[in-house]
């Protein structure tokens, strides 16, 4: 066996490789991701009526794509959704966005890296905020959150207000997520693929933190090789890949959204 004797870095360099040069990227364009977005949060539990927006940034500047008010994740296609403007409106006049959007333009503005922001309510995000307690990483899969999740712990209201926008987009600072308390969640990432995998990856490190407090006391873990894990999760090639998986899921069962 020729890598017996390599390094664990070796073997690591080797796979994301592999993955670069061997896995194809999925051709889609950004409305197409966005919608497909919508459709795969909406079967992973990020449904919550008509709370939540989904947004990337729009090739005009200063505007970005997000849903219509008034339709779920699971109605969302590339053909319904609205570009608007900072001031949330609508480029061709038609529609109205969700208010709270408003907080997204704060982001948008303060943070030139981040090209999509998912902010959604799902199960068992919601319950863990109505704890308020910070959401902790403590296993192997949600290690992409790894020292990379701030927590605001006062409710501001509605967050339709430009305050509510400040705080939030002060809070995420250089980090890639927000566990806002008695609220939901923020992700934000420089591809629509990141950020549909860290919204995936929230909701599930809510719910085993839950199950986990059930039982006992969550057990803290290794910070370098924490941060080690964080940093093989969350690289672009990686991003692309689970996407790709979570897209041909959501095809079979929602292939009217692109």
């Amino acid at each position: 066996m020729k890598t017996s004797t390599s390094s664990k870095q070796e073997l690591m360099q080797s796979a994301q490789a592999d993955m670069k040069n061997i896995i194809k990227d999925i051709d889609l364009s950004d409305r197409q991701k966005l919608a497909l977005t919508c459709r795969i949060l909406f079967d992973k539990g990020h449904d919550a009526g008509l709370a939540g927006q989904i947004t990337c940034r729009a090739k005009n500047p200063d505007s970005f794509l997000t849903q219509k008010f008034g339709l779920g994740f699971d109605e969302i296609t590339a053909n319904n959704l609205m570009e608007v403007d900072q001031d949330l409106k609508p480029l061709n006049g038609e529609g109205m966005a969700n208010p709270a959007n408003r907080f997204h333009t704060w982001i948008y503005k303060e943070h030139p890296e981040v090209n999509c922001i998912v902010h959604s309510h799902p199960t068992h995000i919601a319950a863990l905020s109505m704890l308020k307690v910070p959401l902790i990483i403590s296993q192997m899969d949600t290690c992409g959150l790894y020292n990379d999740t701030s927590f605001v712990a006062d409710w501001p209201g509605v967050p339709v207000g430009n305050e509510e926008g400040i705080l939030i987009s002060k809070a995420l600072g250089n980090n890639r997520a927000v566990f806002l308390a008695h609220h939901g969640q923020l992700v934000t990432g420089k591809t629509i693929e990141e950020a549909c995998n860290l919204a995936i990856l929230i909701e599930r490190a809510a719910k085993l933190q839950l199950l986990a407090m059930a039982a006992g006391e969550v057990q803290p873990l290794p910070h370098e090789l924490a941060q080690e894990a964080h940093d093989w999760v969350s690289t672009d090639k990686r991003n692309k890949v689970n996407f790709a998986y979570y897209a041909r899921q959501a095809l079979k069962k929602h292939n009217d959204c692109i």
